[in-house]
């Protein structure tokens, strides 16, 4: 049997769960709807602690202050839901049924519509009399905080109309053209060129930009000597940026048939600690920012593991870079 939340607790305790329903319905960010490795919403408690500490933080925690802004919010809630009950009840006695039970109907929605009476003029009042003492902080957020969960709810709607799938599918593209960044030669750059000839594309190509001539050449003549059975194709960049020429040179190969699609291979880094991370994979992040934008372009993400530091692991490192130096790629 389902769990019935209990709205009667105090507010820190059931915001996650009404921020679940809101994430599940297209009002808020969908991460809120999902459950933490604890079985809790993990998200909506680490939102409502950051804006717990911001409101302490903003009014100095004085609790005198902050009152206001909780006797506005309970107010407005007990003449939303009042009323909502009152459009309820309405909405029972226009049914085929409500008729014999209009004399129960009419009772409870005169209850609801006095409790909304009530309540509401409690709300006005205390709106007058407070609003210079933080009242005005409410009335500015809580339409702020109603439009914004209703831009996302439409983004969300746009999302889906554009994602649904037509009776047609997906055409299949003309031509696949494979693309394999190369900024010198190694392990990694080696493994992407094997995984990508493994694919069969329509054309094959590896891409280096020349920031530094010495190392293009060097690169270059690397690439002769081990007889590489992939062309390498090299562009200049005179202002040392790396994301421009490789934009551009993605760009033209589509810029004949806009069914053709371009695969670019991006070998990375996969580092044993955090920290490492930061030391490494800089350039290929910022290419996938950028690639990712760009119509029928695919991005693959190459992954080399490097050892973490045991004697093991660096013995089987230093073996696997000797026998890869001793071999090389050949046309099967």
């Amino acid at each position: 049997m389902p769990h019935k939340p209990d709205f009667t607790k105090p507010s820190a305790v059931h915001f996650p769960i009404l921020a679940s329903i809101l994430g599940r319905d297209g009002y808020l960010p969908r991460q809120f709807g999902r459950r933490g490795d604890r079985l809790v919403f993990s998200n909506g408690i680490v939102i409502l602690a950051a804006l717990a500490g911001g409101l302490i933080w903003a009014f100095d925690a004085s609790t005198s202050r902050l009152i206001q802004l909780y006797i506005i919010g309970v107010f407005v809630s007990f003449t939303l839901s009042q009323t909502g009950m009152v459009r309820h009840w309405t909405r029972q006695l226009q049914q085929p049924g409500g008729v014999r039970q209009a004399g129960r109907l009419r009772r409870a929605r005169l209850i609801n519509g006095g409790g909304a009476v009530l309540t509401g003029t409690v709300l006005i009042v205390v709106l007058i009399t407070k609003f210079t003492h933080g009242a005005y902080l409410v009335v500015i957020a809580m339409p702020g905080l109603i439009l914004l969960m209703q831009a996302i709810h439409r983004h969300y709607r746009r999302v889906n109309v554009q994602l649904t799938a037509g009776p047609a599918g997906v055409p299949l593209p003309s031509r696949v053209h494979a693309v394999v960044l190369v900024s010198r030669l190694h392990l990694p750059t080696l493994q992407a060129l094997a995984y990508a000839r493994a694919t069969h594309p329509d054309s094959l190509t590896a891409l280096t930009v020349a920031s530094n001539l010495a190392e293009a050449h060097q690169l270059e003549t690397e690439w002769a000597e081990r007889n590489i059975p992939v062309p390498l194709t090299v562009v200049d960049a005179p202002y040392r940026d790396i994301t421009g020429p490789v934009l551009r040179y993605v760009t033209e190969l589509r810029t004949d048939n806009p069914r053709d699609l371009v695969v670019v291979y991006i070998p990375e880094y996969v580092v044993g600690h955090w920290w490492e991370q930061l030391l490494h994979n800089q350039s290929a992040l910022r290419l996938k920012a950028r690639l990712l934008f760009e119509r029928g372009v695919i991005v693959t993400s190459v992954p080399w593991q490097l050892a973490s530091g045991t004697g093991a692991e660096r013995a089987h490192s230093r073996e696997l870079v000797a026998a890869c130096t001793e071999s090389r790629i050949t046309e099967t």
